[in-house]
């Protein structure tokens, strides 16, 4: 025996290449008589001590643990959530009167520039507080939200104080000076709100909401995708109806996103928001400078042009003026030729009447 303690260098080469005997073992052996077999294998499975493939689990066995899962997330999220009944019809017909107020007060131009904000299909109205959100945030991302300053929107209205706050009060759902920021969202059919976390550093719990119009639902869970919209299935749809009050603590408010779709607007839908901000919760900065200036008197504004009365025949101008320019270019290139000797000819001609003293512009055409 060699000191590599092989005594027959064939013995070294087959412990070298142990792939070969696995490889032979997975093909048909004629001579002691094994009919061939398939193994279905996962991707990217690893080999056994024999040389066979791992076999890919049963397909009861992958489907019965995100189930399992999925219904136990289901499960946390009920748990964070209470429905209430504390607005009957008559009360809603009160109060969807004044939301088409707050509507027509947004479209007169009657609030501040940071009460109203708009978005396809629905509208948002902030009142005793609002906040930096989405496309207008500088820095993207959970956690960049910023409370405006102090003013920047309209107080709330007396009347959600009058007609929502004092009833929810009553009813026990938020303690007496809870509420400091209502917004109300108008949703025309297919409106949506994507999937979201009302902001932790912004707001303190619970989230109450009060749904008017029309009937809709609050899913849970969903990913949201664009062009087309898509929505996937959420981990927990809940109907949300007419006067109905939804209160969001817990796992539902913190730990899992909510979203409106757009299937589920099936006709007009508002919902009134009832928040407190937490007393912590960070501004756009506004920090003074170090030598302030008197405040500047700002110009009265003047009137958008789009205001003013149209000409029915300014569009067409333009088109117009495109078209002579075309011919002039293709007509410049012909008349270059004969600048030279018919210029003076041309520019300057006496007039037929005998009249020298007389001179007559000619325009080419």
């Amino acid at each position: 025996m060699s000191a590599s303690g092989f005594s027959d260098l064939r013995e070294k080469l087959k412990s070298m290449t142990p792939h070969r005997d696995n490889y032979k073992n997975r093909v048909t052996d004629k001579d002691n008589g094994y009919k061939n077999r398939k193994v279905k294998v996962t991707d990217g499975g690893s080999s056994n001590g024999n040389g066979r493939k791992r076999k890919h689990r049963d397909s009861s066995e992958d489907e019965v643990e995100p189930v399992e899962s999925r219904e136990q997330e289901a499960r946390r999220v009920q748990s964070g959530i209470v429905q209430v009944e504390v607005f009957s019809k008559e009360d809603c017909d009160v109060i969807e009167g004044k939301i088409n107020e707050v509507v027509a007060n947004g479209e007169a131009g009657l609030y501040r520039e940071h009460t109203v904000d708009r978005a396809p299909l629905r509208n948002k109205y902030f009142f005793g507080e609002g906040y930096t959100y989405g496309a207008q945030l500088e820095k993207r991302g959970p956690g960049q939200e910023r409370l405006y300053p102090k003013g920047e929107v309209d107080d709330i209205p007396t009347w959600v104080h009058d007609l929502v706050i004092t009833k929810l009060v009553a009813s026990g759902v938020v303690p007496e000076g809870f509420v400091n920021s209502a917004v109300i969202n108008d949703y025309q059919p297919g409106g949506c709100i994507v999937s979201h976390v009302d902001p932790l550093h912004i707001f303190a719990r619970p989230i109450v909401s009060v749904s008017f119009f029309s009937d809709s639902a609050l899913c849970f869970g969903c990913r949201f995708q664009f062009k087309p919209i898509r929505v996937s299935e959420p981990v927990l749809e809940l109907p949300v109806r007419r006067g109905s009050v939804t209160v969001l603590s817990g796992y539902a408010a913190d730990d899992i996103t909510h979203c409106i779709r757009p299937q589920d607007i099936k006709e007009r839908r508002a919902v009134i928001i009832l928040r407190k901000t937490r007393p912590d919760a960070p501004r756009v900065d506004q920090s003074p400078s170090p030598n302030p200036s008197p405040p500047e008197r700002h110009a009265p504004l003047k009137a958008k042009r789009s205001h003013r009365r149209a000409d029915p025949d300014a569009a067409h101008r333009p088109r117009v003026l495109e078209m002579d320019k075309e011919e002039n270019r293709h007509s410049s290139s012909s008349s270059r030729l004969h600048r030279r000797s018919n210029s003076s000819e041309n520019y300057w001609r006496r007039s037929q009447d005998g009249d020298v003293s007389r001179k007559v512009k000619m325009r080419r055409h």
